[in-house]
């Protein structure tokens, strides 16, 4: 038995037969740690989180809460528009925060503004951009929640323009690399926050005007922490939030954005730690040059062997990729169509394609229809009402009751100087209990006012969903397809490609 046992296995070996470890993709990098409480590198192209830590707790993010009101600021004004600086955007700071040296009456360009909000973190001067988009502080402020949420942010709440000290003002480290993601998708944005002076022209406290400086050490070559690549960022700091830093890095076609939160005067070397961790282990692969199914697309696809209308409109959004461990093969991924387009979608976009490395998302890229003349959007159906209608009937509703309430209120007045709270000047007198039910009714129909308001946004929410899948059953209509067929054609054109790679050891 022993011979036998010890010839099948000399012909195991001779013959390679002996049995084969499990192959798969290599696993994630993470040889990696940050001192910060809070911390985050993604890459801006892909939004592929590198490494995370704490990434969707709430932190006080201090003065990078700069980065959003920048690029806000950017997208509403012309950089040669005159901001005049009033006293309350001068004097509402922190004792001893940063500023611009800045003064009541003041008068500079946004472009002036903007420059001295990202590089000098002038808080006066987030206040002055605030009042001359908004009005006041706390206006911009609901602005600011509201691009925010637009952007995917679910941790944050903004309070005032500069990030000064507010339990109601925090942010977590994911939600601050989707602002930044947008921010410096914005040329005006790289263009200043880039800079590592500025001449700002003549003001009060400075006749002959001065100079600004960024804050930013990685920026700066002849700082011992200089780091090849970086193009911005903001640092941040207040007592509450601790050091807090953001940073843009670009090498070898890889571009990313590094978030530091609550960081214990470690917020530059965890900052280059993320950085190096991300550029040195991770890469960005084309995904039209590796995936042949929604790279071109052919116009004789069938379904069945029918033909399917012609699939030669549809591209891949261009210039995407997917974010791989460096030793990872593009095979590795998988990938899934996703058809709820948000609202950050292209106008003439089918379809989503999120794909996946080890159950990671590492690049979603948009499926469009090139030659598609979307017409306008298709008016509300029958009943439904824009945001500003119901805003508009809602106004009208308070102010009406609100004037119900004042001529009660008037006429109790006039009771009550003369002396009788409950009788008319013909001696009748109003029971209270009918008082009782007035009120009684009043709440009641406030209450149904409310419910009818909430009911109004629902259907609106419906409405737009209905839209967004009508606009994109339009464009698959104009390439003669329908929604199943299309993706009948996607699931028989792409197979799953685990099992490609050859001698790797999981």
């Amino acid at each position: 038995m022993r011979r036998f046992l010890t010839l099948l296995l000399c012909l195991l070996l001779a013959t390679c037969i002996w049995p084969q470890a499990a192959y798969g993709a290599p696993d994630w990098p993470s040889n990696i740690n940050i001192e910060a409480d809070g911390g985050i590198v993604i890459d801006a192209e892909t939004s592929a989180v590198i490494y995370g830590k704490n990434i969707h707790q709430q932190y006080y993010p201090a003065s990078i809460t700069k980065v959003l009101t920048a690029l806000i600021v950017l997208e509403q004004c012309d950089l040669n528009e005159s901001v005049t600086f009033s006293h309350d955007a001068v004097y509402n700071v922190e004792a001893g925060s940063s500023n611009a040296n800045l003064e009541e009456g003041d008068v500079l360009t946004v472009e002036d503004c903007l420059y001295a909000l990202l590089l000098n973190s002038a808080n006066e001067a987030g206040n002055a951009l605030a009042e001359h988009v908004s009005g006041s502080r706390e206006a911009f402020a609901e602005l600011m929640n509201q691009r925010a949420a637009e952007l995917g942010c679910q941790d944050s709440h903004f309070a005032n323009p500069s990030g000064l000290n507010d339990e109601n003002h925090y942010t977590s480290a994911y939600d601050m690399a989707l602002i930044c993601q947008a921010a410096i998708k914005n040329d005006k944005f790289r263009k200043i926050d880039s800079a590592l002076y500025y001449d700002l022209r003549p003001t009060i406290r400075d006749p002959e005007g001065h100079t600004l400086y960024a804050h930013h050490a990685m920026m700066k070559k002849n700082d011992s922490r200089y780091y090849s690549g970086i193009f911005g960022g903001k640092t941040g700091y207040t007592s509450l939030a601790g050091n807090t830093l953001v940073t843009f890095a670009e090498r070898d076609g890889m571009t990313l954005i590094a978030v530091i939160l609550n960081g214990h005067l470690t917020h530059y070397s965890d900052t280059k730690t993320l950085l190096d961790f991300g550029f040195n282990n991770f890469q960005n692969v084309d995904i039209a040059s590796n995936d042949s199914t929604y790279g071109s697309m052919e116009s004789d696809m069938t379904i069945a062997g029918l033909p399917a209308g012609d699939l030669s409109r549809i591209v891949l959004e261009k210039g995407c990729s997917v974010t791989l461990p460096r030793d990872a093969d593009f095979s590795d991924t998988n990938v899934t169509l996703e058809y709820d387009l948000d609202s950050q979608a292209p106008d003439n976009a089918i379809a989503k394609l999120i794909y996946t490395y080890n159950d990671r998302v590492v690049g979603s890229p948009y499926l469009l229809n090139e030659t598609s003349q979307l017409p306008s959007l298709p008016a509300l159906p029958p009943g439904e009402t824009s945001s500003d209608e119901d805003q508009s009937a809602v106004s009208q509703a308070a102010a009406a009751q609100g004037e119900e309430s004042s001529q009660t209120e008037s006429s109790s007045s006039q009771n009550d100087e003369t002396g009788d709270n409950s009788e008319t000047k013909t001696g009748f007198r109003i029971p209270a209990f009918i008082w009782i039910i007035l009120a009684v009714l009043a709440v009641v129909a406030a209450g149904a006012g409310i419910i009818w308001f909430l009911n109004r946004q629902r259907q609106k929410k419906r409405a737009e969903m209905r839209r967004r899948r009508e606009r994109r059953i339009q464009r698959l209509k104009e390439i003669g397809v329908s929604s199943d067929d299309f993706e009948q054609i996607m699931a028989s054109k792409h197979t799953p490609s685990l099992g490609k790679r050859k001698g790797r050891k999981k």
